[in-house]
C-alpha cells in the first residue's frame, strides 16, 4: 500500500507519523512546496523507526507529484492554519486555490486514490475537490466530523469523569464553530444514554464546548491544533487501508440524503476500502433536521464563493 500526505506542516506531519507508527503503508510520501521541509520531516521520522519498530518507508519530496504516483490514499492538509480570531471560513480565499491545484496534481498520478481532505474550510474544500476532479463521490472524503466527534467524546468524558473510549457520540453538519451539531440525544456511555446521566444544562455546555473546540485550542496555542486533526486523518486512512467498515462522521457528497443535495456535509458514513461506502440514516428529530438544514445553508453560502472565484 502507498499513502501520500500533502502538506508537511504540523497536521500533515502528525498524520504521517501516526500512519507510519501503525504501519498502514509500505511507502509513505510526504510532499510540501517548501524546499527541503518535507525531506527534513521524513528523515526525522525515519530516524524513529528503530526506536518505534515500524517498517514503513517515509519519503519527503518538494513539489514533485510524480513521486506520489500509484497512491491508494491521499491526505490533503495543504493551506494556512487558523490564527486566533480567525474562523475556518476566513481561510477560503487563500486555501481554495491551493487545494484545487493539489487535487488536480494528485489526479494526474493517482486517479484511483481515495482522497481525504483536512484543509479548511473543510466542507467547502471537499466540495471543491469533488467538483474539480469529477471523481466518483465515494473517493472524496472530508475529515472534519471525525475530529469533531472525538472532541465531543472528550468533553463528555470530562463531564462524566469516565474513559472516553467507553463513549459513543457523533457530531454532524458543517465543520465550523456555528455549523456543527453534536447529537447529545444519541450519545451513549457503554450503551446507556448519556442523557440518563447528565442534566440538560450540562449536555448543552458539552455541545457548546465541542462546537468551539478548535477555536479554544487556537486561542491557547496561537495556531490550529494538530495532534487530534492529524490522528483523525490517520484513523480514516486506517479504516480505508484495512477495510474496517467503521462508522465515522465525514463530509461527503449528498444526493438527497438528510434532505440535502449538491453539497458536502458531515453525516455518519461507513468507511472501508472503497472510501465512503454507505451513508447511514440516523433518523433525525425535527429539531435536529432544522439545525442540519441551517448548517447546510451556511456551508452552501460559503461554497458560492468558489463560483465567484471561478474555481468551479
Amino acid at each position: 500500500m502507498k499513502v501520500t500526505v500533502v502538506g508537511a506542516g504540523a497536521v500533515g506531519a502528525t498524520c504521517a507519523d501516526n500512519i507510519a507508527r501503525k504501519e498502514l503503508a509500505d511507502e509513505l510520501i510526504l510532499l510540501d512546496i517548501k524546499e527541503g521541509f518535507a525531506e527534513g520531516k521524513a528523515i526525522d521520522m525515519m530516524q524513529t523507526a528503530t526506536l518505534l519498530g515500524f517498517d514503513t518507508k517515509i519519503v519527503g519530496v518538494t513539489g514533485d507529484y510524480s513521486k506520489t504516483e500509484g497512491s491508494d490514499v491521499v491526505v490533503i492538509t495543504s493551506g494556512l492554519p487558523r490564527k486566533p480570531g480567525m474562523t475556518r471560513e476566513d481561510l477560503i480565499g487563500i486555501n481554495a486555490g491551493i487545494v484545487k491545484s493539489v487535487a488536480e496534481n494528485i489526479l494526474k498520478f493517482s486517479p484511483q486514490a481515495i482522497i481525504i481532505v483536512i484543509s479548511n474550510p473543510m466542507d467547502t474544500m471537499t466540495y471543491l475537490a469533488l467538483k474539480s476532479l469529477g471523481l466518483p463521490k465515494n473517493q472524496i472524503i472530508g475529515m472534519g466530523g471525525t475530529l469533531d466527534s472525538s472532541r465531543f467524546k472528550y468533553y463528555l468524558s470530562q463531564a462524566l469523569n469516565c474513559n472516553p473510549n467507553d463513549l459513543q457520540g457523533f457530531v454532524i453538519g458543517g465543520h465550523g464553530d456555528t455549523t456543527m451539531i453534536p447529537l447529545t440525544r444519541l450519545a451513549t456511555y457503554q450503551s446507556l444514554p448519556v442523557s440518563n446521566l447528565l442534566d440538560q444544562t450540562t449536555l448543552d455546555k458539552v455541545a457548546a464546548d465541542t462546537m468551539v473546540g478548535g477555536a479554544t485550542l487556537t486561542g491557547l496555542i496561537g495556531t490550529s491544533a494538530w495532534y487530534a486533526p492529524g490522528a483523525a486523518g490517520a484513523a480514516l486512512v486506517e479504516a480505508i487501508i484495512r477495510d474496517e467498515k467503521k462508522l465515522f462522521t465525514c463530509s461527503v457528497s449528498l444526493e438527497g440524503e438528510y434532505g440535502q443535495s449538491d453539497i458536502c456535509l458531515g453525516v455518519p458514513v461507513i468507511i472501508g476500502r472503497g472510501g465512503c461506502e454507505k451513508i447511514m440514516d440516523f433518523n433525525l428529530t425535527a429539531t435536529e433536521q432544522a439545525a442540519f438544514n441551517k448548517s447546510a445553508d451556511a456551508v452552501r453560502n460559503m461554497n458560492a464563493v468558489l463560483t465567484e472565484m471561478d474555481l468551479i
